[in-house]
């Protein structure tokens, strides 16, 4: 089978699978605040206090039409100090629910857009966190920055802090597309914020770019992808455009007719992937292209590479405590998520509350299947012992493997599982054969955006 029959049998609406089971396949009815503090406690206990923390900052100046972020438009910056004072409240009811000092080993700002906040206000921000904790001799702290607002005073005071990775989102340098989707910058801007960046001291900056966006063309996306890779950023996550205006109403600032069809789509991605390989990055996982100097590149051949709500790292830790509104956390045996409304969030911080919305106790069939989705997404292979197949959810996966391996997308052995070079386009295809819980309630409605 060619790979444009193949691209079009397994253009489906399929997870991103930055978790198992999957947001809108969590089961509440055993969540409880309780619960999720018990498994949260113990798997810090077992961690030797090592931890993970994402920080979601909301606040943007102008909405991006593509975005599929929880965010709050303003221009008002007096939201800063009262937003960041219920954050580090709400890292003191953590700290007060566990029974070891915590030991940071990573911490990462996320949005809406970090550098929305003052350079300032983030330094009183980390400070407040790193305060009552210890932090890892190794730990990597890294930060989202919008090319137009982040300054050099930023960048200055986040290096004193101990960051050392910048994240910008360019998506694609074209005006057309830059103006549909309201997210102008100029090449210019994101030149001097990377030199900037590099001339203080951090050593890993990452673009982000999508494909697939309203208007897009090939000669633009080849265009903007020359222009980074002249700017060469140690990685790449290039990503495919996610259309769910059911989600996100920004999205219906334009239609499908303005979005390209899934022939140009796909070649948009190809184009896209032979050129960054020509310039020397790797692909890594789905989606992420990095230089080989990169560490990213180094956990991919060493197995160490872990995948998670923020996407691929290098950082295998099994604990992440999301601080914010509309944060994910996750211990590995459970997930929890907070309030999406800022107003929400903020009133039960002042009322001592956590304030979680949902989340989801694994059980043992699915922490066996998490272990196998990741091992596909990170490693692109997984095996698995006789006892293994006597669970009814996992034997079922590999009933559905059957037919992608026939299709050429990966090799079955009677205890083990690997990726082709073709069947690496199609990792979400993969994956979902294992996903018990979708399979065992087909949703309805689209839940997740197209394979493609």
């Amino acid at each position: 089978m060619n790979i444009d029959t193949l691209t079009e049998k397994y253009r489906v609406a399929a997870p991103r699978y930055t978790s198992y089971p999957t947001v809108p396949y969590w089961d509440e009815t055993e969540f409880s605040d309780s619960a999720w503090i018990g498994r949260l406690s113990e798997a810090v206990s077992d961690a030797d206090g090592e931890i993970s923390l994402y920080l979601h900052l909301p606040f943007c100046e102008s909405l991006c039409t593509y975005c599929g972020c929880n965010t709050r438009i303003t221009k008002n910056h007096g939201v800063e100090l009262p937003y960041i004072a219920a954050v580090l409240k709400e890292w003191q009811l953590y700290l007060a629910q566990l029974d070891v000092k915590p030991v940071i080993k990573d911490i990462h700002l996320g949005g809406g857009t970090p550098t929305f906040f003052s350079a300032e206000n983030l330094r009183l921000l980390i400070e407040g966190i790193l305060k009552d904790a210890e932090t890892s001799g190794d730990a990597a702290f890294s930060i989202e920055g919008h090319p137009n607002n982040t300054t050099e005073e930023h960048l200055r005071t986040l290096y004193a802090l101990g960051f050392r990775r910048l994240s910008l989102g360019i998506q694609d340098f074209d005006p057309k597309v830059q103006l549909i989707i309201n997210r102008i910058q100029s090449y210019e801007d994101v030149e001097k914020v990377t030199r900037l960046a590099r001339e203080i001291g951090f050593d890993s900056v990452n673009y982000d770019l999508i494909y697939g966006l309203p208007l897009q063309t090939l000669d633009g996306l080849q265009s903007t992808i020359d222009q980074v890779i002249r700017l060469r950023p140690d990685r790449i996550a290039f990503y495919s455009y996610a259309h769910v205006p059911w989600v996100k109403p920004g999205q219906r600032r334009y239609t499908e007719a303005h979005l390209p069809s899934a022939e140009l789509k796909k070649a948009l991605y190809e184009s896209g992937r032979l050129q960054l390989s020509h310039a020397g990055y790797v692909e890594i996982g789905m989606d992420h292209f990095t230089l080989e100097s990169d560490t990213l590149y180094q956990a991919g051949l060493t197995g160490k590479l872990h995948r998670n709500f923020m996407g691929y790292t290098e950082l295998n830790g099994k604990v992440m405590i999301g601080l914010g509104v509309s944060s994910i956390s996750d211990c590995w045996s459970a997930f929890a998520q907070n309030v999406k409304s800022v107003e929400e969030y903020l009133a039960l911080i002042t009322a001592d509350k956590l304030p979680l919305s949902k989340g989801h106790l694994l059980s043992a069939s699915d922490l066996l299947i998490r272990r196998h989705i990741l091992n596909i997404m990170c490693q692109g292979q997984t095996s698995w012992s006789l006892a293994e197949l006597m669970n009814a959810d996992f034997e079922a996966g590999i009933l559905r493997m059957h037919e992608l391996a026939a299709d050429g997308l990966v090799h079955l052995r009677p205890n083990h599982l690997g990726v082709t070079p073709i069947g690496k386009r199609f990792l979400r295809n993969i994956c979902m054969a294992f996903d018990a819980r979708l399979w065992e309630k087909q949703p309805q409605t689209q839940l997740f955006s197209m394979a493609d």
